[in-house]
């Protein structure tokens, strides 16, 4: 038998779909929300990743579907949410980034990420917000940020302005959504272990990063599993508007 707390982090009978799954943080939450019991749909650019996701999601009991989505068209956008029917979590977590020195960065490398990670972002949610509305139901939007949207580093401005500014568009969809019984928070991590960054956190640059890290660690993919069922389930049911920071105290780090 289930208890209470249990029950609360559940998301059995849920549907929930996360953008930019193919690797990464991506293809984790998508595992650790079928794991919770929701019918994941799993999106991104690449369709070979996503098949095999969906076929260990499905090896494990879970229930996947895959789509390939291109978050910077809305009418993209427009095609899948209509596709893979009512959803109650949207993970928003497809993101790009390209590191160039201010003074040599240049308009078609701003515009990439700002439109994938903050336009693509603002997309995705407002379409998944207007089918929820619609549908008369609520549900749970989490928006991915980063430490970046509050501390800086060199050589990555566009990527700052996006994530600084999709942690205040958070506040402001939970703002108004609320009253449609629709939760809209962020996730931050910080710097996480991940296929994507191994190598580079590995070196000799990334040790030393990590000794400006608190906890003298990067955090794993899986330390961000509470902080995401919170969000998507009822357990989080009183939170909206917030950010829930997982990045081993890097933020407190001292100047």
């Amino acid at each position: 038998m289930q208890s209470d707390m249990t029950r609360l982090f559940s998301l059995d009978g849920r549907r929930a779909l996360v953008t930019g799954a193919s690797s990464g943080l991506g293809r984790h939450f998508a595992l650790t929300l079928a794991a919770a019991g929701a019918e994941v749909v799993v999106a991104a650019r690449r369709s070979a990743p996503l098949e095999e996701l969906v076929e260990a999601i499905e090896a494990a009991g879970g229930r996947a579907r895959a789509f390939a989505l291109d978050v910077t068209c809305r009418d993209d956008i427009c095609r899948v949410l209509d596709a893979a029917g009512p959803l109650d979590v949207l993970v928003n977590n497809a993101g790009v980034s390209d590191s160039q020195p201010l003074l040599t960065c240049d308009d078609e490398s701003w515009d990439r990420v700002l439109d994938t990670n903050l336009k693509g972002a603002w997309a995705m949610a407002q379409e998944t917000a207007r089918r929820m509305v619609a549908a008369g139901k609520g549900g749970s939007l989490i928006n991915v940020t980063s430490i970046l949207a509050s501390r800086v580093a060199g050589a990555v401005a566009p990527y700052l302005a996006a994530k600084a500014g999709l942690a205040h568009l958070t506040r402001a969809m939970a703002l108004e959504l609320a009253r449609h019984g629709i939760r809209v928070n962020a996730l931050a991590p910080g710097y996480v272990m991940t296929d994507l960054n191994e190598a580079f956190l590995a070196s000799e640059a990334g040790q030393k990063l990590r000794a400006r890290i608190p906890s003298r660690r990067f955090n794993q993919p899986a330390d961000l599993d509470g902080a995401l069922l919170l969000l998507a389930s009822d357990a989080g049911r009183g939170m909206t508007g917030s950010e829930i920071v997982v990045d081993g105290g890097h933020q407190c780090s001292s100047l």
